[in-house]
């Protein structure tokens, strides 16, 4: 079988974590203090600049929600390795917000700013939100409009920042680098997979029959029958024609079929799962290679911006109010409606 790395791009909150947990706090080569001179509701420090309990909250119950629309309110007994869900839960958002705080602080330092609408907009996400709690949730999230529009702001500049940070990384990707391939392929394995999803190679004698039919059907296929019917016939894979880019496929594969012109016919590959014999088709498939290239920038993009904030972390001191954080909790009796990030997308957006 073929063996295929999946590429994926992710959003860039997934780039560089600052904080996991305060267990893990330290690995991050940064300096952390855990102190006790802290104000009232003051959950972490960056620098000289502060998280508060009512800040968590929101982003807590927003992500509460997120997994209780999937899971049902049950979800919380489930514990993975001793450590319950909730405290995963808390710890993502621990991480999200500590990365908001410290690109707020990124773009104060390099003077980005929001525009006199854009701040408008940050209020009237504050205003919508605030409208949706009754006075209960009110209470209990400890909010007040002036917190709220002061989050938004926040977030809003953490999107603002890495915009504008890449905006002129515009990394040229060749053709070749980026290329996608058409080819059509046969397969004759050398084992089986068991129930235990344990690959169990052939014996010596039943790979050397194996190899030589491989070497009969390639034969066949370089003397002119066609090859379409011979990988129905013999190619124990049912997808017959692939089409993939550099780096999607093991290296072996990849060396053969990225040397091969079109109509050209590859020798016997073998791998540790069989023998492949391939069929260039396209050397280049020019849709696909332009999405690869757009996805190629983006990831350089992206790249850029993570060795810049990473740089950025390293310099900041970051001080715990660890007796806070570790009273945090879900509530199983208050339901917050509001979506602050969904109303965020939705003002923005529009």
């Amino acid at each position: 079988m073929l063996k295929t790395i999946n590429k994926k791009i992710s959003a860039f909150f997934c780039i560089a974590i600052l904080f996991l947990s305060p267990m893990v706090m330290t690995g991050c080569g940064t300096k952390v203090v855990l102190t006790t001179g802290f104000e009232k509701d003051e959950v972490f420090r960056l620098g000289d600049h502060s998280c508060y309990l009512p800040e968590i909250m929101v982003y807590l119950t927003d992500i509460q929600n997120q997994y209780e629309s999937v899971y049902g309110s049950g979800i919380w007994g489930a514990s993975l390795d001793g450590v319950s869900l909730e405290e995963n839960v808390k710890d993502t958002v621990m991480a999200k917000i500590a990365q908001v705080k410290t690109m707020y602080l990124m773009a104060q330092s390099k003077g980005i700013s929001l525009t006199d609408g854009e701040i408008a907009l940050a209020d009237k996400c504050a205003e919508e939100y605030y409208s949706l709690l009754s006075e209960d949730e009110i209470a209990y999230l400890g909010l007040n409009k002036d917190t709220l529009k002061n989050m938004y702001i926040e977030y809003a500049l953490a999107d603002k920042v890495v915009e504008k940070l890449i905006e002129d990384i515009n990394p040229e990707i060749s053709d070749d680098e980026a290329r996608t391939i058409i080819v059509q392929h046969i397969f004759i394995a050398t084992g089986v997979t068991d129930g235990a999803g344990n690959f169990v190679s052939y014996s010596t004698e039943e790979k050397a029959e194996r190899y030589k039919l491989a070497t009969e059907i390639r034969d066949m296929a370089e003397n002119g029958e066609d090859f379409e019917e011979l990988a129905a016939k013999y190619s124990e894979e049912d997808e017959i024609t692939l089409s993939f880019e550099r780096g999607a496929m093991e290296k072996v594969i990849e060396d053969v079929t990225f040397g091969l012109d079109t109509n050209q016919i590859s020798d016997v590959v073998t791998n540790d799962s069989g023998y492949h014999i391939f069929k260039c088709i396209s050397t280049l498939d020019r849709a696909q290679t332009d999405i690869n290239k757009e996805i190629l920038v983006e990831e350089r993009r992206q790249k850029a911006f993570a060795d810049e904030y990473n740089t950025f972390v390293a310099g900041i001191v970051k001080n715990l109010n660890e007796e806070l954080w570790d009273s945090v909790e879900l509530s199983k009796e208050i339901q917050i409606s509001a979506d602050f990030f969904g109303i965020y997308d939705k003002v923005f957006e529009q």
